[in-house]
């Protein structure tokens, strides 16, 4: 059962079997009901999907790119028959989306117990020579929809008894990055405000996790450069991490009621010593940064 962005032909979810848990081999801490991803066209967000739909009776799939939100929709609907997908193309950098897709789970009786916030873009440039209506996009996108979205569906996770949240942020939250300081200071933005949130909800059973990867080989490095004439993202290629990887040590991360995660050992090391160094040996690394390929 799949519905499009329009509301006029969405699938109706069966109010007797929405809030039921799915029984599998899933830690009893990850079975939801209802997943909802965003950002799921591609990238971790699509493998969140993939990873998660064995084990919630319904996903519900937000992107701005409904033709490949459908086709993943069939191949997991091909897969698993009894899963219900419900498909909702919008553009979360603006308001009025995010408030059509919240009328949409309303309308439908729809109340996500997992909330995945993965959707988010960055911008690899010098901030001076940067386009401001990308960098508006992006904070709306980072910053302003994952907090909009968690603020829209945390009063039904607290009427359900319980739920989660996963909140997709990324080791360069731990840094002040040059050539990509406003990406960065959105991500220390959401690594912060998952832990704030997740004392707040502790007492209501709703665990909050922040996911912070370093590279991962998804659609995310083409859409941070400008242009085709713009620099490529610096890194090298053995730091990057498979996003099943990423996707299966987060999960696994969220039944073990973890506030935080950075996937792979070599992440973690990385973590490890950013947060030990002083800020000031920080600057001066930093510093030295490639200033042109």
């Amino acid at each position: 059962m799949m519905e499009s962005g329009d509301p006029g032909r969405s699938s109706r979810v069966d109010p007797a079997t929405r809030n039921r848990k799915t029984p599998s081999a899933m830690p009893h801490s990850l079975a939801y009901s209802c997943a909802l991803v965003t950002g799921a066209s591609s990238g971790l967000g699509e493998e969140f999907a993939l990873q998660l739909a064995p084990h919630v009776r319904q996903l519900v799939l937000v992107a701005r790119r409904e033709a490949q939100l459908q086709e993943l929709a069939a191949r997991l609907q091909a897969r698993l028959p009894q899963l219900v997908v419900m498909v909702v193309a919008a553009d979360l950098t603006i308001a009025g989306e995010r408030e059509r897709l919240v009328a949409i789970l309303a309308q439908h009786g729809v109340v996500p117990d997992l909330l995945v916030n993965n959707a988010g873009m960055g911008d690899y440039g010098e901030f001076a020579t940067a386009e401001w209506s990308r960098l508006a996009a992006m904070l709306r996108l980072n910053v302003e929809a994952l907090t909009h979205l968690t603020h829209a569906l945390v009063p039904g996770m607290i009427c359900g008894g319980g739920g989660a949240i996963i909140n997709v942020s990324s080791l360069a939250s731990l840094l002040p990055l040059p050539d990509f300081a406003v990406y960065a200071a959105s991500k220390s933005y959401v690594t912060s405000f998952s832990e704030a949130l997740r004392l707040e909800l502790r007492e209501h059973g709703i665990p909050v996790l922040a996911v912070c990867p370093g590279p991962v080989h998804t659609e995310f490095g083409q859409v941070a450069k400008r242009g085709a004439h713009g620099r490529n993202m610096p890194g090298r290629e053995w730091f990057h991490v498979p996003k099943a990887q990423v996707v299966a040590e987060a999960l696994s991360a969220l039944a073990s009621n973890r506030a935080r995660v950075y996937p792979s050992l070599k992440t973690a090391a990385a973590a490890v010593v950013l947060s030990v160094l002083p800020l000031v040996l920080l600057r001066l690394a930093l510093g030295l940064r490639p200033r042109r390929q």
